[in-house]
């Protein structure tokens, strides 16, 4: 132990947050109607072979949004294929962006058509400011292109438009090369022009045909879904933001001094933990977020389908020897590096185990006691319907009409190697 510490850790309990969450009954329906709205029978032929863009996003039910896209294609005659559209996810290969598509339930038998996965790209133009306008060369020889994808804010920065159907234009099917491409330039010209630059000479440009925008719930349930045409992207993706960021997940305190998260990974957010819960972003030429305020942030782990990557990592003050071992430098250097975000790798300061790492957190939070620490644990940025927070934090939670105390007050606790208690994420009724 590098410094002795004061084991007087806070008394901590569950609490479950209220969060607004409308969501759709059917999915599959919606899609459905949604096509029939728009009269996409209208701009579809018998033949034609339409590429569909599936990204690498933790998309509740993806599979099944998927494979009802697919057969609303097929109905109208159509020969629809899936295409990986996750810019330098899955190691930059082709093998390694099928695998992760595999480990989000998106195969061929589950979406009812074929893969085809590659790295290659093709320039099909260039945007006023000269940024070099790249796309997957499957895509690019196929009939047209469906895109499907989530709208929600964006973890590098805040505009009009953030992520959704405009990135997965410039950064998903970009591909690698794409990518870095437009992380480069959004260094020169900011995230808020060189995504949207290049996103409308790619609708200009392209055999785009149509989008699936969705909207999700704090839940990660469906909450919106819209069949949007190439030329509505930009003012549809505008309005269906507004609402995404409506009904995130927050922390709903101001101020903490330690944060203990988890899990990080790619599928949770493409910061590892999404930036807009954190209150802290770390990009060049960004302002950092107002709220909240987090003094020392732990990371405990990595989540199981981040498939080695620690992207995000740099954002945390102190860490685990048990990430830092599932830690892969390939995918971790390569998502850093694509985005421009180099101290997004950085390794903090790592602790043997899960009580040293508090025990330094709450060390370095301030001149406060430790049982008096603003301390809250939480599953990952995602999930933020439950968490642990410490009893500091009561008067605020008995204020506030959204949050329940739903367990007994008890000292923080570990087991005999120093692994916080519960291990997992899991929770008794009080």
């Amino acid at each position: 132990m590098l410094i002795p510490a004061n084991s007087h850790f806070p008394k901590v309990a569950l609490v479950e947050q209220q969060i607004p969450a409308p969501r759709v009954a059917d999915v599959s329906a919606v899609i459905s109607s949604e096509f029939q709205r728009q009269r996409v029978a209208e701009r579809i032929k018998a033949g034609m072979r339409i590429a569909v863009a599936a990204g690498s996003r933790g998309i509740n039910g993806i599979p099944g949004i998927l494979s009802t896209v697919v057969g609303e294609l097929k109905r109208l005659g159509a020969e629809p294929f899936i295409v990986p559209a996750m810019g330098s996810h899955g190691g930059a290969t082709a093998e390694g962006q099928v695998s992760v598509l595999h480990s989000l339930g998106i195969t061929e038998q589950a979406v009812g058509c074929p893969i085809h996965s590659s790295m290659d790209t093709v320039q099909i133009g260039e945007t006023p400011d000269h940024i070099p306008v790249l796309i997957d060369k499957v895509a690019s020889q196929a009939d047209g292109i469906v895109v499907v994808a989530r709208i929600k804010g964006h973890t590098e920065y805040s505009g009009p438009v953030e992520s959704g159907l405009m990135k997965m234009l410039t950064i998903g099917l970009g591909k690698h090369q794409g990518a870095l491409t437009a992380h480069k330039n959004a260094v020169q010209f900011t995230y808020r022009v060189a995504i949207v630059s290049v996103a409308r000479e790619i609708i200009r440009r392209s055999k785009l045909i149509l989008g699936v925008g969705l909207v999700e719930n704090a839940c990660d349930e469906t909450a919106e879904i819209a069949v949007v045409w190439p030329e509505d992207f930009e003012e549809t993706e505008r309005a269906l933001l507004k609402r995404a960021k409506a009904l995130m997940p927050r922390i709903p305190f101001s101020r903490l001094d330690v944060l203990v998260v988890d899990e990080i990974g790619k599928e949770i957010s493409g910061s590892g933990m999404d930036t807009n819960v954190i209150g802290r972003r770390m990009v060049f030429g960004e302002p950092e977020p107002i709220r909240p305020v987090i003094t020392r942030i732990v990371v405990r782990d990595l989540s199981k389908n981040t498939y080695g990557s620690g992207a995000g990592i740099g954002l945390a003050d102190f860490t685990t020897r048990r990430l830092v071992d599932r830690l892969e430098r390939r995918p971790t250097y390569l998502n850093c590096l694509t985005a421009m975000t180099p101290e997004k790798a950085r390794i903090p300061m790592t602790a043997e185990s899960d009580r040293e790492a508090i025990e330094w957190a709450l060390l370095t939070a301030g001149n406060i006691p430790p049982p008096q620490a603003r301390l809250m644990r939480i599953k990952n940025t995602m999930h933020l319907e439950k968490f642990y927070v410490s009893e500091a934090l009561r008067p605020e939670i008995e204020a506030d009409g959204r949050l329940r105390v739903a367990s007994a007050w008890q000292r923080l606790a570990f087991d005999e190697k120093g692994a916080l208690q519960p291990e997992q994420f899991e929770y008794s009724p009080a």
